[in-house]
């Protein structure tokens, strides 16, 4: 009765008291779906982590300004470089989505 594409899940009585047999069928993997979900979360992940960089950045330089020390420019430094990594990551994701939605479209 069944293959191996369908299974059987539930068997139902109507209001007739015929059977009916309810099939699911196996969902295939759409890697469309997969590659836009994956660039939509490196685009929102890579915006967090600049903004998070950039707060810390900005704490660092405080710090630098009230110790005068050479530890707090080099966590500056390091944060507004982290900072432009992700940045670069956002826009980087943006290019490679907006290629993707284009040949979709087919312009």
């Amino acid at each position: 009765m069944t293959n191996h594409k369908q299974a059987i899940y539930q068997s139902q009585l109507d209001h007739k008291s015929k059977l009916v047999l309810c099939r699911r069928t196996k969902r295939r993997f759409n890697s469309r779906i997969f590659f836009d979900r994956i660039i939509e979360t490196t685009a929102i992940i890579s915006l967090l982590l600049a903004g998070f960089s950039g707060v810390g950045a900005m704490g660092c330089w405080g710090m630098e300004i009230a110790t005068s020390s050479q530890h707090w420019q080099h966590q500056k430094k390091t944060c507004l470089g982290m900072m432009l990594v992700c940045f670069s990551g956002f826009l980087g994701s943006a290019l490679i989505g907006a290629s993707f939605s284009i040949q979709r479209d087919k312009f």
